[in-house]
């Protein structure tokens, strides 16, 4: 059969009209944003500045659009590569290529290529080398006795001695039919999904303190929520637990439905007729050997995809939050990264993250020097007129808050201001090349106290510096997919960064490096052309740095801020080139550019439709007048902090019923975590966030929120808090545990127990008929 020339698969139509379908867009609004994005504009850049061309899309819908424009491009390059395999075997009918072409998902184009696919020789393989294949169409038409009729086909030469070898060659093609017919294999996969369960038990001789509650555990697939489901799988890789696909049994008639399918989808001779005992085996077998497998395997991939979709998204939740914490803003901070043995380390930095001072200090055992230490923090606080003082959560970290505590009491005039800091992500930073260059001198434990002051000035600027991954707010993170996950984090710092702006006189490098359009080469060189030129007076200024392109320009300028330089509009979001609209209204309204900026009685009287033109549509309008009645606004929230309570310091001072208040450091699909200051997060369960049903913790909280809790449960030996966010009536405290809770209460707690009907670790016999 000759080659068949594929046909071209137009971007701006097909896959626009999917797409189109799928987020509930028109078109012509799909085929714009591909069109920009494939100009080499930024997600950034299209939601904020090109809002005429796609329709208003905004940023989350935009970067669905481009995740799933990725997907079908992806898709489209497997078609093309698999109708030019089964056309070079070929095997390619317009019935198959029809259904190749229609094909929308990964999944269904792998079912349908699944026959045609290159493979190692399997038993049906040999059979049809045999010249068994027609004794298989005569047993399927149900032709006669299959012995009668597998007897003619019985042939030393071909290997085929007896009858039961030819019976056993022609099951064996069948087999493979129908578990490579897609139809089928669709079945099977949702069969399984439905109807199965994950089930877990604990490996023979192992210990399972870790994964007690899944040591003998089941919970239907469909149902089952992603952090179990990576739990579980986790104790399977370390060897602790062995997990498998069963079947409910609720379900237990789901073998029988699934075979009566096969023959259906078959047609199978019927009841009396000749081979229809024969053929029923064949299709008991090939459910039990081939689909039900193939079902459990799919399922369970389909499984652990989803948890993984999920943990990646909640660890995108947390991080957005904490890049959009509330900043402190232009203060000089000192800093303190506590420690015992080894001193804590202060470092002094001013308003624009300067460093400008360090010391090691020693009041806590073995020197136990808090006079020398209260000495040498006064000195540097009244030396370089610190504002505020940011404590590490590290260990000692609540006694040297009290330390802060003191100060305050000694020294009165210094008016400090102390808060708690997270110090996740600090010392990875400490360690980095990224510290070694910027301060080559200075000891790694010092660089630490930095950049815990830095974060406290602005966490976005300062977290930008560290792989998102080590700031340690995921769930299960180092379980999922590691490039989704980091395609992820990365789309989450890239709108973060460009939904604040940047400061290009301030800003360092590697935060420069997420502003939309640059890239390392070209933060670099703005840095180094900052620092041989001095600060930069306009944005037009950027065009002469190294590497800046006009389309480079063009997609950054925008999210980039001089502030205090020669044009007021280049603090603003105004994007250069809308200035000549800024310039039109102006004029319309007798005023200069900078008067018009901040004057909202003048501004809120403007109609867009009055200065929308070819150039400046209504969208564009609307939001260059919203920026001028507040330029460089900043999204994120007013600064505040948490308060910790007085005499508790270690989970050994908690105690059932305690009103405390804390701040969310992760938020995970179970619940939240809140540092209360006792050196061990506190679980505030889904249950437990809110009189009102909960369906997702991130309704409620966010990471960095500061939240009044109550203690519920303390649980020294196994060092878990639990807290509640709920009102007193509904909020029940229990005592204080301080032995682990024996094997009845652990199987007691769990969420569901394992059927013992049978063995749920070969999926053959558990989904068996």
């Amino acid at each position: 059969m000759p080659a068949v020339k594929l046909p071209d698969l137009p971007v701006s139509f097909p896959l626009a009209q999917i797409i189109a379908r799928d987020l509930g867009v028109r078109a012509a609004q799909v085929e714009a944003t591909i069109a920009l994005i494939e100009e080499g504009a930024t997600i950034p850049f299209i939601a904020r500045y090109r809002k005429e061309r796609t329709g208003g899309l905004d940023d989350t819908q935009l970067r669905t659009l481009a995740e799933r424009f990725a997907y079908l491009t992806e898709l489209q390059a497997r078609r093309e590569t698999i109708l030019a395999s089964v056309s070079e075997q070929g095997k390619l009918t317009p019935p198959l290529e029809r259904a190749l072409w229609a094909a929308e998902t990964k999944v269904e184009l792998e079912d349908l290529y699944r026959p045609y696919k290159p493979r190692r020789r399997t038993r049906a393989m040999i059979a049809r080398e045999q010249g068994l294949e027609p004794l298989a169409d005569k047993l399927l038409a149900g032709a006669g006795d299959p012995e009668t009729l597998a007897a003619a086909f019985m042939d030393s030469a071909t290997g085929v001695a007896t009858v039961a070898a030819a019976l056993e060659g022609a099951r064996d093609i069948l087999i493979e039919r129908m578990a490579e017919t897609p139809s089928l294999a669709r079945h099977a996969r949702e069969t399984i999904w439905t109807a199965g369960e994950l089930r877990s038990r604990l490996v023979k001789g192992k210990q399972a303190e870790k994964f007690r509650d899944y040591a003998e555990f089941a919970e239907p697939l469909e149902k089952m929520p992603s952090h179990r489901a990576l739990a579980m799988l986790r104790g399977e890789k370390e060897g602790v637990l062995k997990v498998g696909v069963g079947l409910q049994a609720r379900k237990a008639d789901t073998p029988r439905q699934a075979i009566a399918r096969i023959c259906q989808e078959f047609s199978l001779p019927a009841s009396g007729r000749a081979g229809h005992r024969w053929m029923q085996d064949t299709a008991e077998k090939a459910w039990s050997t081939k689909l039900a497998k193939s079902g459990a395997s799919d399922s369970l991939a389909r499984l652990k995809a989803r948890a993984e979709a999920e943990a990646i998204q909640v660890f995108s939740g947390n991080l957005k939050d904490l890049l959009l914490a509330a900043p402190a803003g232009k203060k000089t901070v000192m800093g303190i990264d506590p420690g015992i043995r080894t001193g804590c380390k202060i470092a002094v930095v001013d308003a624009t993250g300067k460093l400008l001072d360090t010391a090691t200090v020693y009041p806590h055992a073995p020197r136990n020097d808090r006079a020398g230490a209260l000495a040498v923090m006064a000195r540097l606080a009244a030396k370089h007129g610190v504002d505020l003082v940011g404590v590490g959560n590290g260990t000692a970290g609540r006694e040297t808050d009290a330390l802060m505590a003191e100060l305050g009491k000694t020294a009165p005039d210094l008016r400090l201001a102390s808060l708690m800091v997270s110090e996740a992500g600090a010392s990875v930073y400490s360690a980095s090349q990224l510290a070694a260059d910027e301060f080559p001198g200075l000891d790694v434990s010092l660089r630490g106290a930095v950049s815990i002051a830095r974060r406290l000035q602005d966490p976005l600027a300062e977290l930008v510096k560290i792989d998102p991954k080590a700031i340690g707010v995921g769930q299960y993170q180092h379980d999922v997919d590691q490039n989704a996950l980091a395609r992820s984090l990365d789309t989450v710092v890239e709108d973060c960064v460009n939904a604040v702006g940047v400061d290009v006189n301030t800003a360092s490098a590697p935060l420069l490096t997420h502003v939309s359009g640059l890239n390392a080469t070209l933060a670099s060189n703005i840095v180094a052309f900052r620092d041989q030129n001095g600060p930069f007076q306009t944005r037009r200024q950027l065009m002469k740095v190294a590497r800046m392109g006009a389309k480079s320009f063009e997609q950054s300028a925008g999210f980039l801020r001089i502030v205090d330089g020669r044009d007021p509009l280049d603090g603003s979001a105004v994007h250069p080139e809308s200035y000549p609209l800024v310039e039109k209204i102006a004029k319309a309204t007798g005023q200069t550019v900078k008067s018009l900026i901040g004057n909202k009685p003048v501004l809120s009287r403007l109609k867009p439709e009055d200065f929308a033109d070819q150039v400046f549509g209504i969208p564009t309008v609307r939001d260059v007048i919203a920026e001028l009645e507040k330029p460089g606004r900043d999204p994120r929230p007013d600064f505040q902090t948490a308060s910790f309570k007085d005499g508790v310091h270690a989970i050994t001072d908690l105690d059932p019923g305690m009103k405390l208040e804390g701040v969310v450091t992760n938020v995970t699909a179970f619940g939240a975590f809140v540092d209360i200051g006792v050196h061990q997060d506190g679980l505030v369960h889904i249950s437990q966030l809110s009189d009102r049903f909960v369906d997702s913790p991130r309704d409620v909280v966010k990471a960095g929120d500061v939240v009044q809790v109550r203690v519920l449960d303390v649980d020294l030996e196994q060092k878990r808090i639990s807290l509640s966010m709920k009102s007193p009536a509904d909020a029940v405290a229990r005592p204080v545990s301080r032995k682990p809770p024996s094997a009845p209460a652990r199987k007691a707690g769990k969420p569901a127990a394992m059927p013992q009907r049978s063995s749920p670790f070969d999926v053959l016999k558990a989904l068996k008929p």
